[in-house]
This record gives C-alpha cells, structure tokens and sequence, in this order.
C-alpha cells in the first residue's frame, strides 16, 4: 500500500449534513487536523435535495473537497412508517450533491453509507464482496437502496469521469450529538434514555423528567406507563415499579462504533490513493470494530452504567430486524486504521454527553 496523502489545510471542504452526529464529529476532527476553510449549510439556508439550489451553492463556493454525510436517518420504527421519505429524501440528496459536486470540478468525495446495505442472510461477518448478493432486511430497504445508489453513483462516476470519490460503510454508530427521540432514535440512543428516565422514575425526580422531555422530545405513553409517570398529571404511579421495555427478543447481536472513531476513519479514508478504491479493489470500505453484542447483553451494560438496578422487559411482539450485523473490518484494518475506543468506553462518553445535553 502506498502512503497515505495529507489533507492541505486551506482546501475549501464543504461537510454536508453538519449539524447530525457524524457530520458533526467529521468537523471536529477536521478542525483539530488545523483545517480552516470548512464550509457548512444548514437545511435552512440549503436544501440538499434540490438540483438547483445545490447547484448555485457549488458555483458561488468553489469547494475542493466534499464529505457527503447528510441523510434522512432513523431506527425500525421510523423506517416502517416513513419508507416513501427515506428513498425520497436520501437518493435526491444523493444525486443533487454528486452530480453537482461532478459539474463544479470537484474531484474529491467521501460518500458516507451504512451496514444495512447488506442481504438479510449476509454470511457474517459482512464483507465488501457481499453487496446485491442478496435480499435485503425489509424493515429498512428503501433506506438501504438508497446507500446503495449512492455507492454506485460515486462507482459510476469514477468509471467515466475519473474522479475520486469513494463511499465508506459505518456500522451502527453512536455518540455525542445523537438523536434520542424515542419514536426515531437507534437503539443505543433509545436505550440511554430508556433506562435514564427509569432511573429517573425510580427516585422521584419529576422535574429532571420534565427537562429531559424538554430537551430531547415527548416521551411516548407506552414509556410514560413504563416508568409510571402521568405527564397529564405531573405525577409518579406509585403503585408498579418503573422498569424498561425493549422492542423484540434481545437476542439480535449487533456491532457499534463510537462516532469519533468513525470520524477518524473518514479522514483516514479521505487520505488514501485512489488506486485503493479501483479494480480489483472495491469502491467503498467497511468501518467498525469487527465484533459484536447482543441487544441484550448491551441492554445490560446501560442499565449498570446509567444505574438503573430495576426489570428490563423484552416485548416479542416487536421486531428484532436483521438477526445478526458484523462488518468484516479486514480491509480497513488492512488500510492501517484501528478504532480507538471500546464499546464500554464509547457508551460512557455517550451518556456523559446526554446527560451533558440534558442536566
């Protein structure tokens, strides 16, 4: 492999979706590396969806680089429910930002996608060869189509313009920044605040459930009986313990990576040749730790953190979504990138940054 080349600290790269967990830990790490000409929007001020808007954006900006980590995102729920907005939302912001990005000279992309691009029945764990060899989870498939447009978008264009965009695949990320309402979270987030309002149930303090409602959304009726509070009511059921449901059987085994450590690996990613990303080789890149948990055993080690000592339930009724999602992390450990943290480490930063947010 050859030597990775340095990012130029004026380069003028626009993060895309900085305001999200990834996007946001993208920029940090950006600007600990001493780069100082970030550019960012927010949807406000640039609809990624729109060709024309993003368009006008990429003439007046004159970027060099561009890190495509803006999506529509959510957990099992969301996805169920919002499937039209999630391969909308995703494939035009796909479209819009590379192909523009294509027009305005841009020569350098980093495509962020996700695990679930990979069959249901994937051989774990999931290496890059296993794309399209399969059907997909159908919980999530209009989001995994989408990535997987992406993916091919940037393959595509490499192939007849030449340029150097490549895609990275995370495995379900957390950390600071993520998003912990209860009816779209992932399920570490979900889980944070599940056992941290129980605990919360469990002493009493109404006004720290109050603030967190507050800050992070409406705290669903099934967790309100849960944990026995009477928002109406401004009150604590005394009469059942609080305790902690959890969707499916706990049973799933999932991977998870901090999002600093997925930041790292972006800017890694960013630095390596081309060549790494062109037959033979694949045109993305898995990132993770290369082990795996179940939802139950990741369940447990919350409740310790948070310290919530109270039941966990597991409602079957509920899906489990994929049984088991193990990225193979051959090639990227191959490309000289390790992560940093641990899982237990990475979910004490995670709650010290929630209850940071919250408290």
């Amino acid at each position: 492999m050859s030597k990775p080349s340095p990012l130029t600290l004026n380069e003028r790269i626009f993060v895309a979706g900085h305001r999200g967990m990834v996007g946001a830990a993208i920029v940090r790490q950006l600007l600990k590396l001493g780069c100082n000409n970030i550019i960012t929007r927010s949807h406000a001020e640039l609809d990624l969806t729109s060709q024309a808007a993003v368009r006008q954006f990429f003439a007046v900006e004159k970027i060099d680089r561009v890190v495509l980590a803006a999506a529509k995102v959510g957990g099992i729920h969301a996805n169920n429910i919002y499937p039209a907005e999630f391969i909308y939302v995703n494939m035009m912001i796909e479209a819009s930002v590379i192909h523009e990005a294509f027009r305005a000279g841009v020569q350098d992309l980093l495509f962020l996608g996700s695990s679930c691009i990979y069959p249901k029945f994937a051989k774990q764990p999931m290496d890059e060869g296993q794309l399209l060899t399969g059907i997909l989870e159908p919980t999530n498939e209009p989001y995994a189509v989408a990535k997987i447009a992406g993916i091919k978008m940037c393959e595509a264009y490499n192939r007849q313009y030449g340029t150097r965009y490549r895609s990275v695949m995370p495995t379900n990320l957390f950390g600071p920044g993520d998003n912990y309402h209860l009816e779209n979270s992932h399920v570490i987030p979900a889980m944070i605040r599940k056992y941290h309002l129980a605990k919360l149930a469990m002493a009493g303090d109404r006004a720290a459930i109050r603030a967190d409602e507050k800050r992070y959304g409406v705290i669903p009726p099934d967790i309100c009986r849960a944990i026995g509070y009477r928002p109406d009511q401004d009150r604590l059921d005394a009469s059942q313990p609080p305790q902690v449901v959890l969707w499916g059987t706990g049973s799933p085994r999932r991977e998870f990576l901090h999002v600093d450590d997925m930041a790292a690996a972006c800017i890694h990613v960013m630095q390596l040749p081309q060549a790494e990303f062109q037959a033979p080789h694949p045109s993305f890149v898995n990132v993770g730790t290369g082990e795996d948990i179940t939802i139950r055993d990741a369940a447990a080690l919350i409740a310790d953190l948070v310290g919530f000592g109270g039941l966990t339930v597991y409602n079957s009724a509920q899906p489990d979504g994929t049984p088991r999602k193990l990225l193979h992390t051959g090639r990227i450990g191959s490309l000289g990138w390790r992560p940093a943290l641990s899982f237990a480490e990475g979910l004490a930063d995670a709650y010290r940054a929630y209850r940071g947010a919250s408290e």
